[in-house]
């Protein structure tokens, strides 16, 4: 692969990492409650998710499971509901930062929840497995070596969304003491309804424009 063929992968995936989307409202999420050292955790879940996602991508399953409506449908439903399932658990808990109520938010019993929970929302995104599926095999050189490509392209795509993820995470983290003042049960209301429309989002995905 030349450097401008990478260059454009990048420039690709840089768009598709930094565009608002479930995996940043779920690390944006935690690290409001937990702060942007906990919201790391789901983020590696994410990660982790995108890389299955990704040898999927090279290995062609994940375009099997866009041609089989069933499966796809399947996937798209789950992806949904989970979204809701999380943005209605956060409209009625709500949430407290850490350093005003550390009883109430254990995170150590959360780290493998969050983690889970970051490779469950990548895991269950139809169009992510689209992305992935249409993006990767353009780069790849069936001349070249396969493990090379899939190393590169994985690895650029899987820093570019810890970088993207982080940022936004950062960024909430040092707002939100000025969003707590505003009333902390607003904020997770906010962050509730854009869970639940994420997930309704999600149900207007289908194989042609996902």
């Amino acid at each position: 692969m030349n450097l401008q063929n990478w260059l454009l992968f990048v420039s690709i995936a840089l768009v598709a990492t930094i565009t608002p989307g479930p995996a940043i409202l779920l690390a944006t999420s935690q690290s409001v409650v937990y702060g942007w050292r906990h919201s790391l955790v789901p983020i590696l879940g994410n990660i982790t998710g995108l890389f299955i996602m990704s040898a999927l991508s090279v290995l062609g399953l994940s375009a099997a499971i866009l041609s089989s409506a069933l499966v796809f449908e399947v996937v798209k439903l789950i992806g949904a509901a989970y979204l809701v399932y999380l943005g209605t658990k956060l409209w009625r808990s709500g949430f407290v930062p850490v350093g005003r109520n550390r009883a109430q938010n254990p995170v150590r019993a959360n780290k493998k929840k969050a983690y889970f929970e970051g490779l469950a929302v990548a895991l269950s995104n139809p169009k992510a497995i689209a992305f992935t599926t249409a993006l990767f095999p353009q780069f790849i050189v069936p001349e070249g070596s396969l493990l090379v490509q899939f190393s590169l392209l994985v690895g650029t795509f899987m820093l570019l969304s810890f970088s993207c993820l982080l940022g936004y995470s950062l960024a909430v983290h040092h707002a939100k003491s000025k969003l707590f003042e505003s009333g902390g049960g607003l904020v997770s209301k906010v962050f509730g309804v854009a869970f639940v429309a994420s997930g309704a989002f999600l149900l207007t995905a289908s194989r042609e424009n996902a």
